[in-house]
């Protein structure tokens, strides 16, 4: 028995913590982490439960496991290892000492072409993995909706097998050899041996030859309780897989990789891994079937399958509703055909192309024929697909986006499948429980193997909805095993189903489980309480066991959502997205450090437990607190790309206002929340001002008073600013229309200040195209001081420049600019500052993108480019303005782009570019803000020849182009002003 085991103390766990911990830094590599905020984020992951571990280890290779292992054990403390902590059941998390096997240990060792296998570490990213062997025509088989943040180390754990497993099956069939750490701390290779190798293993007298020796025995005698036991359904993750070892010997090798694979961290604890790789299909094509409900999408799967797809996904109309609502999938409303309750996605893969195609016109005369689906959506190209693909792998993100406060779509019963002949019953039985209890849910998942994803929402806080949740979760189970199914068919057992494994499986088996888990682990460290000996599925809830919410803290932002800042913060369901290593900008930090805190889930969840102590005000004002969110770049990628909408940089930004409170302002924040004034008589004492930015003995000053980096190119100032110039520049002739009104043109205090040629191009280009440009330079819009956490400087600053649009210019007449972080923040952040201002509300409405405006005069004829422009024959690769593309998006820059004659426009994924206003510019995160440019952004430039054109919208862009790329960034209104010619 061990402390945790028994509940009783044997010694004092703060002893034990510290023992383990002295034990830990003495023997790793890797470091460690025992305070209460870390212990805190390693907590959770994306199921509905929650336990506090002892702490954490982040190992940097197999001897650091080993020596944690040994430490653990020797102390009696629970092991539980982690990839990406996106499991779904509660494989995650536990009491013990977590290893986070995700930060260091993720690289590829071997990649071998011809014998399609790569060695890896049980750290690295599926997509990584994918990547990386691409260029052999291969990839890994199970394609999981998690693959640019699954771990191979959780998938081995899950036996994960995705949308793909029609044709691939599931990742036991994709391992070939296993190194792994036992529960003792010593080393061993699992795979496939011959009788005479498992007979020479099983003589050594350590606890593999044990295993090796006493498992086989098991098996022999339990044939035919395995054989009777198993769930015949082949789509399964639960229990202990003993049926791969039935049969060996008779010229059966034994496989005891394949064995743990699914085992959640209870036998061993995988370091590396030999997977297979499979051939990748040169085409994927798709066929996507409107319906008018889920039922009539699920009984058209028969005739799909009857095609031989690759592929046939669910998705009803829940996910697409709230598809509609976030930024990031908004292209999906563009491509669908009516108002579908609906979407099958039936997909073929091969490399010939013409039969893949053979294959839709088969589907589509089958559901003609038999009156499936009222509309059906051909995806041939790559192109073709990506808004399609997008929402479909986000289907889950989105479900949980819908839950409000502590009501939340849960995974309890979400992982069953049954034979598809059955599903269209199967799932009728399965909504009349749910309408038995009155409970909601969202469906989705693979129609093609029979495992539909259902999520039914509940609230944790609530004991009668607990007692709810228990009563469907039985009535399910009884439901599957009456079909024949499985109650864990790819998300495995975990807190959710271990609890039922002895009904499932029946007590005989059940009980050569519980051999099977004392044979590996006499000493129950191993993640204890998953798969056997698990406690009830309603221990450890998430919410109900959390700290209770403080009293409610006053914020000087409108939080608009149940629970203030404190529910803003609890909206993530860790899902892990902001961990993803793809597309996208989330999460800039996380990419450069691979350290939990810095992602935002981590930053979210530390959040939590400042705003849950007794005083929440104090709590963020915590150092601990303010070291999690400093590299927090503030982009408000996660605003966009995070399903649940967490919007760290409102967070942070709140968080630093009560550090200011209680910790008194930095006089460089004061400096940078004041950068209008500053840039203002900048411009007025130019050249003089530049001087300070050209001398070393000064610029190094800078850095050792006040904390700006003496390697970071300073600004310079203009004496003709923007302001200036308008005064007294010849305003263009109108075309031949005539004036189109009046259009306001803020004068942000940036480019104002050191870049009014931007501004000078657009308003010319406006003038030529027919307006009557005004230029509304009342003050500052708030946004730098805002970063800075001076929230009371910012509502007054967003107040007056609110007023002065109000009552200086024409009601109704756009207000356009060219730097979208100042621009973006009459819509959004004003609304955070002055939640009752009417005003602020108008002059949001009034925002619009000076590209938009541009782009409907070139269209209409009112403004004309010339084909012969020095532009001509050129490429241009564009840089989006992280808040742009968190607000907006890039469409409308990228259509003026393409309307220039001549030029052939791409937009590179180039994530963040590190420089983040003002954060670029402080010594301390001068590196890091390289580090994240480095990511993609540099190595995207560099790739570009030298006459290749670079355009950005953001002031901060351009300035990181420059300095950490060495290419001059152009504002695309400047490459419009140039094909006008004059």
């Amino acid at each position: 028995m061990t402390l945790f085991e028994t509940g009783v103390a044997v010694h004092n766990p703060s002893d034990v913590a510290l023992r383990l911990e002295r034990a830990l830094r003495a023997t790793m590599d890797g470091e460690v982490a025992f305070d209460d905020y870390s212990r805190h984020l390693f907590s959770r992951d994306a199921s509905m439960y929650a336990i506090t571990p002892l702490g954490v280890a982040f190992p940097r290779h197999a001897d650091d496991v080993a020596a944690a292992v040994r430490a653990a054990g020797e102390l009696g403390v629970p092991i539980v290892s982690r990839g990406a902590g996106t499991s779904l059941a509660g494989q995650t998390v536990g009491p013990g000492l977590v290893l986070d096997m995700s930060r260091h240990m993720n690289r590829i060792l071997e990649i071998d072409p011809v014998a399609r296998t790569a060695l890896v570490e049980v750290g690295v990213v599926q997509d990584q993995l994918n990547r990386a062997v691409a260029a052999h025509g291969l990839m890994f088989g199970p394609d999981t909706s998690t693959s640019n943040r699954a771990t191979i180390g959780g998938m081995i754990g899950n036996n994960s097998a995705g949308s793909g497993s029609l044709t691939y099956g599931m990742t036991i069939d994709h391992v070939r050899a296993l190194e792994v750490v036992l529960s003792n701390g010593s080393r061993a290779r699992l795979e496939s041996v011959d009788e005479a190798e498992r007979k020479r293993r099983a003589a050594a007298g350590t606890l593999e030859g044990l295993i090796y020796q006493a498992l086989p025995e098991l098996v022999l005698a339990g044939e035919q309780v395995i054989r009777a036991g198993m769930p015949v359904f082949w789509r399964r993750a639960g229990g202990y897989r003993l049926d791969r070892l039935v049969g060996f010997g008779d010229g059966q090798p034994f496989d005891l990789a394949k064995f743990v694979v699914g085992a959640e961290g209870t036998l061993v604890v995988v370091t590396h891994a030999l997977v297979d790789l499979v051939p990748k299909p040169a085409h994927t094509v798709y066929a996507v079937g409107h319906f008018t409900d889920t039922p009539s999408a699920i009984a058209a799967t028969t005739d799909a399958l009857s095609c031989e797809p690759h592929q046939v996904e669910l998705m009803d109309r829940t996910i697409l509703e709230l598809s509609r609502q976030k930024l990031e999938y908004a292209g999906l409303g563009n491509i669908l055909v009516g108002d579908p309750g609906a979407l099958l996605f039936v997909s073929f893969s091969g490399d010939d192309e013409a039969a893949l195609i053979a294959g839709l016109d088969r589907l589509d005369e089958l559901w003609r024929r038999n009156g499936h689906g009222y509309h059906t959506i051909r995806a041939i190209t790559p192109a073709d697909q990506t808004a399609l693909l997008k929402v479909r792998k986000s289907s889950l993100g989105l479900l949980m986006a819908a839950g409000e406060g502590t009501r939340r779509p849960l995974a309890f019963v979400e992982d069953t499948a049954v034979d598809p002949v059955h599903l269209v019953a199967y799932t009728k039985r399965f909504k009349e429980i749910l309408d038995e209890h009155d409970m909601q849910a969202g469906f989705y998942g693979h129609c093609s193997v029979g495992c539909l994803h259902i999520r039914p929402f509940v609230d944790l806080t609530d004991p009668g909805e607990v007692a709810k949740m228990r009563k469907v979760a039985e009535a399910v189970k009884e439901l599957v095993a009456e079909y024949g199914g499985v109650n864990s068919s790819e998300h495995g057992d975990g807190l959710a189903r271990s609890e039922f494994n002895r009904e499932i499986f029946g007590d005989e088996l059940y009980e050569m489980m519980r051999k099977v888990k004392q044979l590996f682990d006499p000493d129950n460290i191993m993640n204890p309480g998953k798969i056997v000996d698990a406690p009830s599925m309603t221990d450890n809830l998430r919410d109900r066991d959390a700290l209770p919410p403080a009293p409610p803290i006053t914020t000087a932002l409108n939080f608009e959502v149940v629970g203030g800042m404190r529910g803003a913060a609890d909206r993530c369901m860790n899902i892990g997205l902001c961990r993803k290593a793809g597309p996208g900008v989330m999460c800039p930090s996380y990419i450069a450090t691979k350290n939990e805190e810095h992602a935002t889930r981590g930053r979210a969840n530390a959040l939590v437990k400042a705003l849950s102590e007794p005083d929440p005000h104090a709590a963020l004002g915590g150092e601990r607190l303010h070291e999690i969110l400093d590299l927090c770049l503030m982009c408000k990628a996660c605003k966009s790309e995070c399903p649940m909408s967490v919007d760290m940089a409102s967070l942070k930004a709140e968080t630093l206002a009560h550090h200011h409170e209680i910790h008194g302002t930095p006089l460089r924040s004061r400096i940078f929340g004041a950068i209008r004034l500053l840039n203002r008589l900048g411009s007025a004492t130019a050249p003089l001002s530049n001087v300070p930015g050209r001398v070393e003995i000064l610029r190094r000053i800078m850095d050792r008073s006040l904390g700006i980096a003496f390697a970071r190119p300073l600004p310079v100032f203009q004496r003709v600013n923007l302001i200036r110039w308008f005064r007294r520049h010849r305003r263009a002739a109108p075309p031949v229309s005539g004036s189109l009104g009046t259009v306001n043109w803020l004068a942000d205090s940036f480019t104002t200040f050191t870049e009014p040629h931007i501004g000078q191009a657009a308003i010319e280009l406006l003038e030529r195209s027919g307006w009557q440009v005004e230029l509304a330079s009342g003050g500052c819009c708030g946004r730098s001081s805002m970063s800075k956490g001076l929230l009371e400087d910012a509502r007054k600053k967003a107040a007056a420049l609110v007023d002065s649009l109000v009552t200086t210019t024409e009601p109704g007449s756009p207000i356009v600019g060219c730097e979208p972080s100042c621009l973006f923040m009459l819509r959004d952040e004003h609304t955070a500052l002055l939640p009752d201002s009417e005003d602020v509300r108008t002059v949001g409405r009034r925002v619009k993108q000076v590209e938009e405006l541009l782009v409907e005069a070139i269209d209409a004829g009112w403004l004309t480019l010339r084909p012969d422009s020095p532009l001509a024959g050129r490429r241009i690769v564009f840089h989006g303005h992280c808040h742009q593309k968190a607000e907006v998006g890039t469409a409308a820059t990228m259509a003026l782009l393409q309307r220039i004659p001549g030029v052939r426009v791409e937009e590179i994924d180039s994530g963040c570019c590190g420089m983040a206003g003002s954060f670029g510019f402080e010594s301390e995160h001068y590196e890091m803000s390289l580090i994240v440019g480095e990511d993609r952004l540099f190595p995207a430039l560099a790739a570009e020849p030298q006459d290749t054109i670079v355009a950005a919208t953001g002031v901060s862009c351009r300035q990181q182009i420059f300095h950490g790329a060495g290419r001059t960034a152009w504002h695309p209104v400047e490459l419009v002003r140039e094909a006008l010619g004059e």
